[in-house]
């Protein structure tokens, strides 16, 4: 992943300053934003969303703070470090309600600044590979209810769509998950089942094969037929009579 950091501060040898130190000093930073007030801050982070930011508290016009609080209530706040000229407990007390990583007073040593970045990006990353372990636990899930149903349905007019919906997500995300989880697509895996259920009743020969076909939520014989020997390399027909002769031995 690669990590965009904004870094937002009304003085030029500032800001410049700090954000030529960490391109220089530092390889896990892909791209660096700057911002000189408060509003050009906000625009950035709708427009490029990055992941980091270090931010003055005054500024001309809207402060750090408002900045913060304008981000968190759209919800795309990044992690946030303070770098301040005030040693206010009101201003410090006002960044931890919107969750400040760090509040840090100026003067600060860059090597401090690349420190604290640092440890930024450990956290970002660290909540990436959260949140992909708990989408992947979501997936699992999803896709195990589809396939649960599709089980106990198997022999009905089944489609996509009607099996997402079963699940509450869209058809395509449906039709991703399988492709990802089951390395199979949605009507090879509903065919996959069909054709094990076909096998049973060849098997007992007791149905014709037309029947089996209807009975295993095929309406087409000839399909059916086309799909099975896909699957089991033998028509229906030779795999019954294949079975009668294992039978026989």
């Amino acid at each position: 992943m690669g990590i965009k950091l904004l870094v937002v501060d009304d003085e030029d040898n500032i800001r410049n300053g700090i954000s030529n130190y960490i391109r220089l000093h530092s390889d896990r930073i892909d791209r660096i934003y700057t911002a000189c007030n408060g509003q050009e801050a906000i625009d950035l982070i709708l427009r490029y969303r990055p992941e980091l930011m270090l931010l003055d508290v005054q500024m001309p016009g809207k402060n750090g703070l408002e900045v913060m609080k304008e981000a968190s209530e759209l919800e795309i706040l990044p992690v946030t470090i303070i770098l301040s000229g005030y040693d206010e407990f009101r201003y410090a007390q006002t960044a931890l309600k919107y969750g400040v990583k760090e509040y840090v007073l100026k003067p600060c040593r860059s090597t401090e600044i690349l420190r604290l970045v640092n440890e930024a990006v450990d956290l970002v990353l660290g909540k990436e590979k959260k949140e992909s372990a708990r989408e992947d636990v979501t997936d699992n899930y999803l896709v195990n209810r589809a396939a649960e149903y599709i089980k106990e349905h198997y022999n009905e007019n089944l489609t996509l769509v009607g099996v997402a919906n079963q699940v509450d997500i869209t058809a395509s995300y449906l039709s991703a998950l399988f492709s990802g989880s089951m390395d199979c697509c949605f009507i090879d895996y509903l065919n996959g089942i069909r054709v094990e259920h076909a096998c049973f009743y060849l098997k007992q020969n007791r149905l014709k094969i037309y029947e089996i076909a209807f009975k295993v939520g095929f309406h087409d014989e000839k399909y059916f037929s086309k799909v099975f020997k896909k699957i089991k390399g033998v028509s229906p027909a030779q795999f019954r009579k294949d079975g009668a002769i294992e039978e026989i031995i």
